[in-house]
């Protein structure tokens, strides 16, 4: 008996160090991305704060840039966003809306307001999508860069797939319909495409920020506002740890696994080349970057991928428990599947710092990590029944993981005020202070179900992309 109860207690301690372990271990990486996001924030804007983009505009250099925006079920938002992409500080470019087969007015909506017509256009179909019923242009000169592309529905990769069939420029930037972008956007977007030296950038994304409860007007951004709403509004901190804490550190060591679907650039050569976005997987945007860089790396090819801190995209977040749990599971969805796709370069010194830190990294830390901390809970819970729970161990432990939660968000926000200040308004950031003391207690919960969900629908072979209803933007 005194041995069961002395190999108890060593398997409960062993249990209780690997959660500390793990914590800590997490909690590192997460410090370390944050070093090298504000070093390479630093320089970015060290290097950018001069630049006089009206140059690039007028420059004959400038890369020509197809916009790619697919749309299902838009109505709601569809005008605006429209009207915002086709007004953007840009000239080389051309949009091209591809109507998904929505069930809802979309279509007659582009046709009325910008007074389409059906035309012919030769269609090189160098990707095989799912039938187009009609092209459509606009009769009006000043939608002269508008085609509407009327298709069955396939899902996004496809719709997106047709719209690279239908692309007339060498660079395509792919983006939500429901966006907003800032009016530089594409300026500031298309420049690390000129200033390659060596090697070749293959795709570039910039920072997506969260516009519930923004103001927009003809299609721009005119006030921001944080969002009313708990669960958005914990978002767009979410969104501040995630592109200015992660991705700036993941750019700067050239191992972006995921430029985000709704804003990034990519040379439209070597997405063809790499076979276009996957109808395989929900996470199209992340599988096709991880398989445009496997091409490159495959075929000895220099390249990069790059990003860019400024935030150029405004997106509507889901403000309800249920059409978050659907977004969430799919993007666990997607994360399993490109990580399955491509599971060969995991630890393969071929594929170099992709393979070695890259996907390891996102194997350990957002796939795993869910399943870990619910078998920790559940482990836990057992213990506590059981009255085998070491309290003052356990109490230590949780008060670590939530101080160091508050601190990491604090940091965000710091980073935030110190660079684009976009909540200039003493109540929005002290909105967002205090969602960081709620979020360990409420969103986070939220978000590791939504990855349960996530795996549980991936085991049971779930394979819809899901619909996201809109609410539509706040209009001035």
């Amino acid at each position: 008996m005194t041995f069961l109860s002395d190999e108890l207690l060593f398997f409960i301690d062993l249990y209780l160090n690997l959660i500390l372990g793990y914590a800590i271990l997490i909690m590192s990486s997460y410090l370390i991305l944050a070093y090298l996001s504000a070093k390479e924030l630093r320089s970015y804007l060290k290097k950018n704060s001069f630049v006089d983009y009206d140059v690039l505009l007028t420059s004959e250099f400038a890369p020509k840039l197809s916009l790619i925006a697919p749309a299902y079920n838009e109505g709601f938002t569809i005008e605006e966003n429209v009207k915002s992409l086709l007004s953007l500080n840009y000239n080389n470019y051309q949009v091209i809306v591809v109507n998904d087969g929505s069930k809802d007015n979309s279509m007659e909506i582009l046709i009325k307001t910008y007074d389409l017509e059906l035309t012919e256009l030769e269609v090189h179909s160098k990707i095989e999508t799912q039938k187009i019923r009609g092209l459509y242009r606009s009769r009006n000169a000043a939608f002269k860069k508008l085609i509407v592309v009327d298709k069955e529905n396939g899902g996004k990769a496809d719709a997106l797939n047709a719209g690279l069939n239908i692309a007339e420029y060498p660079y395509v930037v792919c983006i939500d319909v429901d966006c907003i972008l800032d009016k530089d956007a594409l300026l500031k977007l298309a420049k690390p495409f000129l200033e390659s030296y060596g090697k070749r950038i293959i795709a570039t994304g910039g920072v997506v920020r969260i516009a519930n409860q923004c103001v927009i007007k003809n299609g721009r951004m005119v006030e921001v506002n944080v969002p009313d709403r708990l669960l958005s509004r914990i978002q767009v901190l979410e969104y501040l740890r995630a592109f200015l804490l992660g991705r700036m550190a993941w750019g700067r060591l050239d191992g972006l696994l995921l430029i985000s679907g709704a804003f990034g650039a990519f040379d439209k050569e070597i997405a063809l080349l790499a076979g276009g976005y996957s109808t395989k997987t929900v996470g199209e945007d992340m599988e096709l970057v991880v398989r445009m860089r496997r091409h490159m790396l495959e075929n000895k090819l220099p390249y990069s991928v790059s990003y860019i801190p400024d935030p150029l995209c405004w997106t509507e977040a889901p403000e309800d428990f249920k059409i978050f749990k659907k977004q969430r599971s799919r993007w666990m969805r997607g994360t399993i599947e490109t990580l399955s796709f491509h599971k060969k370069m995991c630890l393969n010194p071929k594929y170099k710092l992709l393979g070695m830190i890259s996907i390891p990294y996102w194997t350990l830390f957002e796939f795993l990590a869910p399943g870990i901390e619910f078998i920790g809970v559940i482990t836990t819970l057992v213990f506590l029944v059981l009255g085998l729970l070491n309290w003052h161990f356990f109490f230590l432990l949780v008060l670590f993981v939530y101080t160091f939660a508050i601190f990491f968000s604090v940091i965000a926000l710091y980073c935030e005020e110190r660079t684009y200040h976009k909540y200039p308004k003493q109540a929005d950031f002290l909105k967002l202070l205090l969602a960081a003391f709620i979020e360990p207690f409420y969103f986070h919960p939220l978000t590791v179900y939504a990855a349960l969900v996530g795996y549980k629908d991936k085991i049971k072979g779930t394979s819809g992309w899901g619909e996201m209803t809109r609410k539509g933007f706040t209009k001035k």
